[in-house]
């Protein structure tokens, strides 16, 4: 299924509203990760053969955008394991006067105006594939500190 599949296969409401994230995202992206549909979502990841040693054998995530049965997702995998980054969240949804409804990396919504998207860009583009390859890396083997 390809991305284009994925969306159109949503309510037109629904996928309008992930249409302006994904823009957002692709906005801010670094070079070298790769959009792409995974399971239920569409997932910005680090290609395999950048990077193959993952826990699971699939793509390293950075992010990945959703359309479960009641809301949307924006799942943020950097701020699930950095206080710092989970800060900058927080504080760039309070500064844009915007609720922040998140669980450990996942952002529930319904519209994207519901979403700090300067902030979340912020997000995304300070994280190129060498620095989040490094962090997964350290997380498998710790003694590798950064």
């Amino acid at each position: 299924m390809t991305v284009t599949d994925y969306l159109t296969a949503l309510p037109a409401d629904r996928a309008a509203e992930l249409r302006l994230v994904r823009a957002a995202i692709r906005k801010a992206l670094p070079k070298g990760y790769e959009e792409a549909v995974a399971g239920k979502v569409i997932a910005y990841q680090v290609p395999l053969a950048v990077y193959p040693d993952t826990y699971n054998k699939q793509p390293l995530w950075l992010a990945a955008l959703g359309a479960p049965k009641t809301t949307l997702t924006l799942h943020l995998m950097p701020v699930y394991g950095s206080p710092v980054l989970l800060r900058q969240l927080q504080d760039g949804f309070r500064a844009a006067g915007k609720r922040l409804d998140i669980g450990k990396a996942c952002i529930h919504f319904k519209r994207a105006d519901d979403l700090a998207l300067e902030c979340i860009s912020e997000i995304v583009a300070g994280m190129p594939v060498s620095k989040w390859v490094a962090i997964a890396r350290s997380a498998v083997h710790p003694s590798r500190v950064l």
